[in-house]
């Protein structure tokens, strides 16, 4: 069976974004909790590691290891960790192995003291940024280590002042979070790629991925962290420095699919977003059917717009088992057809003889969407019409997102009927990219697109790209 053969493993539905991050100045505060169920509340981000650096005003400790949030700390480890500040991070790694070495917080040497640094999004100069180092400094696999030993270098600058020198030479993604013994910083490259946000509590300030993460900590948001900003968080509270011009292209994908629904994007609510994706989905792409249902659960709020604007009723034909997350025991070849039933389970009595409409986010290989389609059929399902919230997905992303080359895309080699005729659907429609856009209610010329119509915000050398571009040549 060759590899675009194989059917989902039980991690493998969707694709993944690079990270997590999170950050907490609060004097006073158990501050290891706060970014324990921040993390928490971005553990969608990323899922093979997690890690937790925290400082007394002294010295700083980091604790991480590979597995989900809740794997790597326990109550009493985090009893351990006193201080005032911290930053946390979950990993999906996209530049650099899946190893605890590139877990991060980073940490560095700066001068007597230290610097950690979390890193959400992917850089794209990395070789021209290892360069810059001294052959004996050059450790790290990962774009994040060479950060944050750039960040690091000179021991006679403050790390304000290494930052602001540092960051313009930056390409790439980057919403970060570092800190040194006394004060949290928090940069957003100048394209604002990624998302990242400012939150207030009652004694602190607190920066994150997402907004959901500052409701689950009890944080009011301020406002996003704008592109090209560094901001500081320390006992003089809040300061913004500017280290490039603000050229925002936000990442239209974040809408469809990587940031929870409960989070909020240049103001505009994701699961409102998803909702108004669904209702134009059905009004350009109608379907004569009995039922809409989602693929839990990011196809679901736009399956709930789908029905609204269709007439026709919504219902859930598919239960997705909420405890089987990420998992590092894999199914042995007899059992692979199992994988996607580990996650979904139709309702057979609400699919039989039903002609459906089934609402996914996103088709990246087809593999997914081929085992749901056939398990649906051999649940009854009379028809089975598939409707996507993303425009096809041709083209590779560079700045944080698991699909890095145009071969692993389904719709970059295969006509839309190819693609139906794969899948084994009755129908097959995308949302207009256009439409798409509209839903955001973001200018088009404001957020990137490039997955979906190959312009890249910002150029990438081909030559400096690749996951294990540093461990190839360390």
């Amino acid at each position: 069976m060759s590899q675009s053969d194989e059917l989902p493993g039980p991690d493998a539905r969707g694709p993944k974004d690079a990270c997590g991050v999170f950050g907490v100045w609060a004097p006073g505060e158990e501050v290891s909790k706060l970014t324990y169920f921040g993390l928490y509340a971005l553990q969608h981000r990323g899922q093979e590691s997690a890690g937790i650096a925290l400082s007394d005003s002294e010295r700083i400790l980091v604790y991480k290891d590979m597995g989900l949030v809740s794997q790597v700390f326990t109550e009493a480890t985090l009893d351990t960790l006193r201080g005032d500040l911290a930053i946390g991070h979950c990993r999906y790694s996209t530049t650099g192995s899946s190893v605890w070495d590139n877990a991060q917080p980073t940490l560095g040497t700066f001068g007597s003291g230290g610097l950690a640094l979390g890193h959400n999004g992917n850089l794209i100069n990395t070789p021209e940024l290892a360069a810059m180092l001294r052959s004996e400094q050059l450790s790290s696999t990962t774009d994040t280590g060479v950060l944050t030993q750039l960040l690091a270098d000179d021991p006679n600058r403050s790390v304000e002042d290494a930052a602001l020198a540092v960051l313009p030479l930056v390409r790439g993604a980057f919403s970060l979070v570092f800190m040194d013994e006394t004060t949290v910083y928090a940069a957003r490259d100048p394209q604002g790629i990624r998302p990242l946000v400012l939150g207030r509590l009652d004694n602190g300030w607190v920066v994150a991925s997402e907004t959901a993460a500052l409701d689950i900590v009890g944080a009011t948001m301020v406002r996003e962290v704008e592109p090209g900003e560094l901001v500081t968080l320390d006992e003089r509270g809040v300061r913004s420095l500017r280290f490039a011009q603000a050229e925002p292209r936000g990442c239209l994908f974040e809408y469809v699919y990587l940031a929870r629904p409960d989070t909020t994007i240049s103001g505009r609510s994701v699961n409102n977003a998803r909702v108004e994706i669904g209702r134009r989905l059905a009004r350009r792409n109608p379907a004569t059917a009995d039922l809409v249902i989602p693929v839990p659960e990011s196809g679901t709020p736009a399956a709930v717009g789908y029905a609204e604007a269709s007439g026709i009723p919504y219902g859930q034909g598919l239960v997705k088992n909420s405890y089987v997350g990420r998992t590092f025991i894999q199914p042995s070849q007899s059992l692979r057809q199992l994988g996607i039933r580990l996650k979904l389970n139709p309702l057979r009595e609400v699919i039989a003889g039903r002609r459906l409409v089934v609402v996914d986010d996103s088709i990246v290989r087809g593999n997914t969407q081929r085992a749901l389609v056939s398990m649906l059929r051999e649940a009854g399902a009379a028809e089975v019409h598939v409707r996507i919230a993303s425009p096809p997905i041709m083209w590779p992303c560079y700045y944080g997102v698991d699909f890095a080359s145009r071969s692993e895309l389904l719709a970059s080699s295969h006509a839309p009927e190819e693609v139906r005729e794969t899948i084994g659907a009755d129908s097959l429609a995308h949302i207009h990219l256009d439409d798409l856009v509209e839903a955001t209610q973001v200018p088009k010329n404001q957020l990137c697109r490039a997955c979906f119509d190959g312009e890249y915000p910002i150029p990438v050398d081909e030559q400096s790209r690749g996951k294990f571009l540093l461990e190839q040549t360390s």
